[in-house]
């Protein structure tokens, strides 16, 4: 059976395939980049290392992670984090790319560089952030609304009264799946090709399937 449980390091491995495969709008990254392991260096791992307690994967009942939702309580302080002991394990596989980038991986490894883009004013009432990917085989069976329910409760217990996220615009199953679970749209002015979402951590309207 399918249970949720807290992020471990050996699951190292499979979060990082499973951002692999779903950080191109949703889908497969791995035809779109040289090198798509910048995904998980920039999306995942520094959530997973430097929040484990707010990291949480679906286990397949074997043991596997199939899914994960990760994420930070206080996005300014990690932020800070993010820069002073994250990006010094990852720049020597990452050097910084010439501004401004030039190719997709270029595009990607300059957000790695600058998580300072993460300081959105326009979010300041919603503290928290995340990030959720499931393996297409694992979607659209209620596993995603789980770990958000799971990821909320925790972010409650830490007093932590609002969450946003920002997500590509052209994702439009994964618009249409935040909608469903209560997410609102954030006014930003000028966001680029993303989209941000936000809502309360209390969970009355996740607890109904």
């Amino acid at each position: 059976m399918t249970r949720i449980r807290r992020y471990r390091p050996e699951d190292r491995e499979a979060v990082e395939d499973i951002c692999v495969r779903t950080a191109h709008e949703g889908g497969d990254s791995r035809p779109h980049y040289q090198d798509p392991g910048i995904f998980p260096t920039t999306f995942a791992l520094p959530y997973a290392t430097l929040e484990p307690d707010l990291a949480f994967v679906l286990d397949d009942g074997a043991d596997r992670a199939v899914g994960y939702v990760l994420g930070v309580a206080d996005t300014p302080r990690f932020v800070e984090a993010f820069r002073t002991k994250w990006l010094p394990l990852a720049a020597h596989r990452y050097p910084e790319p010439p501004d401004p980038p030039s190719t997709p991986d270029e595009e990607m490894i300059h957000l790695l560089h600058h998580p300072e883009r993460m300081l959105v004013p326009e979010v300041t009432a919603y503290p928290a952030h995340l990030h959720i990917d499931l393996l297409p085989a694992w979607q659209g069976r209620g596993h995603g609304r789980a770990l958000i329910r799971r990821l909320l409760r925790a972010l409650q217990d830490q007093g932590v009264p609002a969450v946003h996220l920002s997500m590509v615009t052209a994702n439009t199953p994964a618009r249409a799946f935040y909608d469903r679970l209560g997410f609102h749209e954030i006014d930003v002015p000028d966001p680029g090709p993303v989209t941000y979402l936000g809502r309360t951590t209390k969970t009355e309207d996740l607890d109904i399937p």
